[in-house]
């Protein structure tokens, strides 16, 4: 039976138990993912389309499923790849050794409140920002067309698309979990290489990596990044580390390669910061008058009648007794989280409550701020590529700002103790913001995506709600799984582990140097500086190409990135978004000879097939990452080794080396066979063309 999905009076299973069940599990599988790869490199995956593509091939043995309910379950995982960003900031607990782990009901109480206040946040500004706007959300409409395509689940055809999306993402997991587990569980494949040579007295290098999740995730975040991120490591391998190394004395560092990195850390990657910095706040200040505008029409809507906002099925959100419900439960648990956190420390119980009154009033007055912000940023440009760590630098400036002015007032800077609190505090703040920031920058996104399917918008909200909680009842395990297998830069639960296998966690990083330089005068402000005047001369280039060129564009806050994060980590990034513009590039040509005026809706399925499969290479190494953390720990706490996995010795490091550089050559020649080798289903094009032209 052909449902009208659009009509007020259907009457399908979209909230469904078995839904939220599904939705749940796949959170927390991604929710995993996300932590791991987040803290390794700084980067999220969006997990909308692969939840949408799992969904859509498990509902299909259930009769009465239908576009709605997958979309249901989509929406509820895409919390799995936001709320994740919350270890943008709170790791840095540990590097200033405040926390020894992540207590779990203060971490989840966190989440949960920062989550569903971002779900919150986003109801006033689903009219605005969705229903009368003419955003692109670019991300929600793939993700609708792929539900719209894939989840006929009565139509045998439809089945067959459904199952051939979901062997392409299980076929990318599987292929990079066994590459991640012969790399970082077994040994036998390095993950890296890097040639070092001199520059007069001083050194650099040609660093390679050789992640399939990082190659995937190149492939999917476009060539403008991907060449901005590699202008972003020229800068700083070319430029600044050959130039310090040469002018700075080497100390006690044992090689040159030592000092290159060692210099790298600590001055290169501040100018990285102030790069990043400087380009957040001009994205902002960029985006202010829409911003505003979009949040007067927001407070407007909210003053409508009942009958207006209940005209049609499709228009209507929660109802404001049941918002203001859950707002009153979401300030009990501040309340209650920022008071087991302040309380823990021996001071006046007036100080105490002021502490926990602006903790909770900053964390709403940014919060709902940010809410705007980075709902229109992800309808401009999607919701992987909105600046989530922009919002956390200026978070943490602000946060760290109000607690300076309260602690100079009460003299919390006359110990150590007390500056290391403040700072801590300043930290917890900013987790609150970024958890509202992250969520409403996909919610905007999901309700886009359920526009287009023609879901109820309540249910999502409440269907976003469950996301964020089951999302925020697994970031605590897993940060705690990963610290005790791995350790972070700058904290190790044990003093015999190696540093250089800690996960790096460069945004948490960034954000408690940021909060320490504030609260302290340690911090050599010069090189911030030099980045921040690195950022003012990348935001004129970008614009003086956006002005003068139709396509280009560098986005300075990759470029930042580029100066900041490890550049073995950042190479095969740059390299999965050449590969994909060059793919790109062929496909269209080769449409254009064997589809003819059906070429767009030919490499349309051939760029799929390439997304669903780089998606599949991040969830099959980060999950493969997670396991292998489950079995270090279970080895460390019975007394084995740290390295339980390993076949082979540090005697193999340099065979290792070459055999990781010759399978990751394999892996790009296969991933762009399998694109390219994609047959041409004419049927699914004119169905594809038949739907375009009715819109």
């Amino acid at each position: 039976m052909k449902h009208d999905f659009m009509s007020h009076d259907l009457h399908l299973p979209e909230l469904t138990f078995r839904g939220m069940l599904l939705g749940i599990l796949i959170t927390v599988i991604f929710t995993a993912s996300n932590v791991y790869l987040g803290l390794k490199v700084g980067l999220t995956f969006s997990s909308s389309i692969p939840a949408a593509v799992i969904s859509m091939a498990i509902l299909r043995f259930f009769k009465d499923s239908n576009v709605l309910e997958n979309n249901m379950v989509q929406t509820q995982a895409s919390a799995a790849g936001t709320l994740s960003a919350v270890i943008f900031v709170l790791p840095g607990l540990l590097m200033l050794g405040y926390w020894q782990g992540f207590p779990f009901a203060q971490t989840l109480l966190l989440c949960a409140c920062g989550g569903c206040l971002g779900v919150l946040f986003t109801i006033p500004l689903r009219r605005a920002m969705v229903v009368n706007s003419d955003l692109p959300y670019p991300e929600g409409r793939a993700a609708a067309e792929i539900l719209k395509v894939g989840s006929q689940s009565h139509d045998p055809s439809a089945t067959t698309k459904s199952s051939s999306g979901m062997k392409e993402i299980v076929g990318g997991g599987i292929f990079a979990g066994i590459i991640s587990l012969c790399t970082n569980g077994f040994h036998f494949l390095a993950g890296e290489m890097s040639f070092w040579f001199a520059v007069g007295r001083g050194t650099t290098q040609l660093p390679f990596g050789f992640s399939t999740a990082l190659l995937g995730a190149g492939y999917l975040i476009g060539i403008a990044s991907g060449i901005a991120i590699l202008i972003g490591m020229i800068i700083a391998w070319a430029g600044f580390v050959p130039y310090l190394t040469n002018s700075l004395p080497m100390g006690d560092a044992k090689s040159l390669s030592a000092f290159a990195m060692s210099v790298w850390k600590s001055k290169v990657r501040f100018i990285g910061a102030g790069c990043i910095g400087i380009a957040a706040i001009w994205t902002l200040l960029t985006l202010t008058k829409p911003i505003l505008e979009g949040m007067k029409i927001s407070l407007q809507s909210m003053k409508m009648s009942n009958e207006e906002r209940a005209t049609h099925r499709m228009d209507t959100d929660m109802k404001p007794t049941t918002v203001g419900l859950i707002f009153v439960a979401i300030i009990i648990g501040l309340i209650v989280c920022f008071y087991s956190f302040v309380s823990a420390v021996d001071i006046s119980p007036v100080l105490m409550w002021t502490l926990v009154v602006c903790g909770i009033v900053i964390s709403l007055c940014i919060g709902f701020f940010v809410a705007a912000a980075c709902g229109y940023m992800a309808g401009l440009i999607g919701t992987s590529a909105s600046p989530i760590s922009g919002i956390g630098i200026l978070g943490i400036i602000i946060s760290s700002l109000v607690v300076f002015a309260i602690a100079s007032a009460n003299n919390l800077f006359a110990t150590e103790a007390g500056t290391k609190f403040a700072t801590a505090m300043a930290l917890f703040m900013t987790s609150v913001v970024v958890c509202i920031a992250a969520i409403s920058n996909d919610n905007l996104q999901d309700l886009k995506t359920g526009q287009l399917v023609g879901a109820t918008p309540w249910k999502q909200q409440v269907a976003l709600l469950i996301g964020s909680i089951a999302g925020a009842i697994a970031i605590a395990p897993v940060l705690n799984l990963l610290y005790q297998a791995y350790g972070f830069t700058g904290a190790l639960p044990r003093p015999d582990m190696d540093p250089s296998a800690a996960l790096s966690a460069p945004q948490a990083t960034l954000m408690t140097t940021i909060a320490q330089g504030i609260f302290s005068s340690n911090l050599d402000w010069n090189y911030i500086l030099i980045g921040v005047g690195v950022g003012i001369i990348c935001i004129i280039v970008n614009l003086i190409l956006k002005s003068t060129t139709a396509t280009l564009s560098l986005p300075p806050l990759a470029i930042g990135m580029g100066i900041y994060l490890p550049p073995s980590l950042e190479m095969p990034i740059v390299m999965g978004s050449v590969m994909s513009y060059f793919v790109g590039k062929y496909l269209v040509q080769r449409a254009k000879e064997r589809s003819g005026e059906l070429a767009d809706a030919d490499v349309e399925q051939c760029n799929r097939r390439g997304v669903l499969f780089a998606s599949g290479m991040i969830v099959g190494e980060s999950l493969i990452g997670v396991l292998i953390a489950i079995v270090i720990v279970l080895s460390v706490t019975s007394g084995g080794s740290e390295d339980p996995l390993s076949l082979v010795g540090k005697d193999f490091a340099n065979t290792a080396e070459w055999l990781g550089l010759a399978v990751f050559i394999g892996v790009i020649a296969y991933f762009i066979r399998l694109v390219v080798s994609t047959k041409f289903n004419k049927e699914e094009a004119l169905e594809m063309k038949r739907v375009s032209e009715e819109k």
